[in-house]
């Protein structure tokens, strides 16, 4: 099992690939916010979420973990909420 160091450097490699022309905040941090910080739409999450698949070989349940942020109201993601669904479900 990746730790979550592991993972969170993962995520930020991803996201620099998907999003090259991006100014992405450094270092992105478990309290980075994607779309606060990140500077991310909703849209592109679903693009993340395709290439994150792809990273780690498995199509990943992103639509319930989405739907849960929903569901609580919450506004914002943090990288760190996106590393623990990681690393519960990238095993």
């Amino acid at each position: 099992m990746r730790s979550a160091s592991e993972l969170l450097a993962d995520l930020a490699e991803v996201v620099r690939q998907t999003f090259p022309d991006r100014d992405l905040p450094e270092p992105v941090e478990p309290s980075t916010r994607v779309f606060g910080d990140l500077g991310l739409a909703s849209i592109e999450i679903v693009v993340l979420a395709e290439r994150l698949d792809a990273y780690f070989g498995r199509r990943l349940p992103f639509g319930t973990f989405l739907k849960g942020l929903r569901d609580r109201g919450a506004e914002d993601l943090s990288v760190g909420e996106l590393v623990a669904f990681l690393q519960q479900h990238t095993g």
